[in-house]
C-alpha cells in the first residue's frame, strides 16, 4: 500500500476522533445557556443527567461495535458512525423540549463510542509496525483538534455576558435562545463530510482475512469470538489490563476539566468571558503536546508514556488540590490546568488508544476492543456525572485529591504489568501476550 493512500484512509477513518472530539466538548461551552434555557441551573442532578447522556449512548455504541464490525466489516460502522454524528448535530440543537435534547445527544453518544472504537482500531489495522503507533496518534490528534475546534466555536459564538444581569434578562440574550443550538449545529459540515468520505475507504485487510477464515494459523480456527471468549485462559490477563487502561484514562480526571471548564475556572476567579478564553488556551495545549506524543510514541515507547502520565498528573493535581484548599486564585490555577492538560495529551490520551489498539490477538480484537471502549466510557459516564456531586460535597480541593490518589494507584500498577509494544508486529505481539 503507498504511504499517501495510507495517510489518506488513516485521515479519513480518524475523522471519526475529529467528531468524537468535538461533540464530547462541545457541550462544555453550551452549557451555562442550555442549563437557563431549560431551567435546570440550580440542579446539580439534571445538569450531571444532560451531560451524562452522550456517554450513556458511548456505552451502547461501544458494546454494540465489535461484535458489528466483525460482521458487517470496519468500513461500514465507520459510515454508520457519521451518519449519526449529522443526526444528532442537526437535532440537538433543533429541540425545546429538554428530554428530547437529550435523546439527541444519546444518538451523538451512539457515534462517538461506535467512532472511539472503530477508528483506531482500522487505523493499526491497515498500518505497518513501524508506524502504527504513530498512526494510532493521529486519531488521538483528530480528537484534539476536534476539541480545540468547540472551544474555538464556543468562544466566538457566546455573545459578552453582564456579570450583574438577572436570570430573566439573562434568558433574553442570544446565548440562551439561540447561542447554544449553533455551537450544536456546527459540527452538521465535518459530519456530512466524514459520511462522504467513509465511502471512499477500503474494507480492514484484517476483517477480510478473518471473514475468509485466514486466522486458522494464529488460533487453529476461525471460530468467531464471543464476550466469554474474552476470559479463557490466554486472553484473560490481557483482556483484564486493557480495562484497566481504559478506565483509567478516564478515572486520571483530567476529562472533567473540558466538561466542567464553567466551574473549574470561575472557583479559580474568572468570570464568564474569561473561562472561554482559559478554555481555548487548554485546547491549544493539548494540540499541541498531542504533537509530542506523535514524536515519541516511537521513541520512548508506550509503556514510558503511560508511567510519565500517571506520575505527572498525581503530582499536578495533589498541587492543583492544594492550591484550591488555600484558595489561590487567577493565572496560576490556569497554568496548574494546562500543565495537567498538556501532560494527558501527550501520554494517556493517545496512548491508551495506541495500546488498546495493539495488545489483543485477531481473533478477540473486534469484541476485546468494544469491551475496552465500553469500560472506558462506563468509566467517563461515572465520572462525568459524580464531579458536581462530589463538587459540591469534597469542595474542588477534594476532588483534585482524589484524582490525584487515583492516578498514584495506576503508576503502581504500570510499573508492574504495562508492556511495551512498540516496534513489533501485531503477530508478535499476539504471541508474546498470548503466551
Amino acid at each position: 500500500m503507498k504511504t499517501s493512500f495510507l495517510y489518506f484512509i488513516c485521515c479519513i477513518s480518524a475523522m471519526g476522533g475529529l467528531l468524537f472530539g468535538y461533540d464530547w466538548v462541545v457541550i462544555g461551552g453550551a452549557k451555562p445557556f442550555y442549563e437557563l434555557f431549560f431551567g435546570i441551573a440550580d440542579s446539580p442532578s439534571m445538569q450531571g443527567l444532560a451531560m451524562t447522556t452522550a456517554n450513556i449512548g458511548c456505552l451502547f455504541g461501544a458494546c454494540t461495535a465489535g461484535a458489528l464490525a466483525d460482521r458487517f466489516g470496519r468500513k461500514p460502522l465507520l459510515t454508520t458512525a457519521a451518519m449519526l454524528f449529522t443526526v444528532s448535530a442537526i437535532a440537538t440543537g433543533a429541540f425545546d423540549d429538554f428530554t428530547m435534547f437529550n435523546i439527541a445527544r444519546f444518538i451523538g453518544g451512539v457515534g462517538i463510542g461506535v467512532a472511539s472504537a472503530l477508528s483506531p482500531m482500522y487505523i493499526a489495522e491497515v498500518s505497518p509496525a513501524n508506524i502504527r503507533g504513530r498512526m494510532v496518534s493521529l486519531n488521538q490528534m483528530t480528537i484534539v483538534l476536534g476539541i480545540l475546534a468547540a472551544q474555538i466555536v464556543n468562544m466566538l459564538l457566546a455573545q459578552p455576558v453582564d456579570a450583574e444581569a438577572s436570570s430573566e434578562a439573562l434568558m433574553a440574550t442570544w446565548n440562551v435562545q439561540q447561542g447554544w443550538r449553533w455551537m450544536f449545529w456546527a459540527e452538521t459540515l465535518p459530519a456530512a463530510l466524514f459520511l462522504v468520505m467513509s465511502f471512499f475507504i477500503p474494507e480492514s485487510p484484517v476483517y477480510l482475512a478473518l471473514k475468509k477464515g485466514q486466522t486458522a494459523q494464529h488460533d487453529g480456527g476461525a471460530a468467531k469470538a464471543s464476550l466469554a471468549t474474552l476470559f479463557e485462559g490466554k486472553y484473560g490477563r490481557i483482556v483484564v489490563l486493557g480495562l484497566i487502561i481504559a478506565v483509567f484514562q478516564q478515572w486520571c480526571g483530567t476529562n472533567v476539566i473540558f466538561n466542567y471548564a464553567q466551574e473549574i475556572f470561575v472557583s479559580a476567579g474568572f468570570n464568564v468571558d474569561g473561562m472561554f478564553i482559559n478554555i481555548v488556551i487548554t485546547g491549544i495545549a493539548n494540540v499541541l503536546f498531542t504533537f509530542v506524543a506523535i514524536y515519541t510514541v516511537e521513541r520512548w515507547g508506550r509503556r514510558m508514556l503511560m508511567l510519565i502520565g500517571s506520575c505527572g498528573l498525581c503530582v499536578i493535581y495533589l498541587t492543583l488540590g492544594t492550591f484550591y484548599y488555600m484558595e489561590v486564585k487567577g493565572v496560576m490555577m490556569v497554568v496548574l490546568v494546562v500543565m495537567a492538560i498538556s501532560c494527558y495529551a501527550m501520554t494517556l490520551g493517545p496512548v491508551t488508544w495506541v495500546l488498546l489498539s495493539e495488545i489483543f490477538p485477531h481473533r478477540i480484537r473486534g469484541v476485546a476492543m468494544a469491551t475496552c471502549t465500553f469500560a472506558l466510557w462506563a468509566g467517563c459516564c461515572t465520572l462525568t456525572y459524580t464531579f458536581p456531586i462530589m463538587n459540591a460535597s469534597l469542595g474542588s480541593y477534594g476532588s483534585f485529591w482524589v484524582y490525584s490518589a487515583i492516578c498514584l494507584c495506576a503508576f503502581i500498577y504500570f510499573v508492574k504489568y504495562c508492556p511495551e509494544t512498540k516496534g513489533k508486529s501485531l503477530e508478535e505481539l499476539e504471541k508474546e501476550l498470548s503466551a
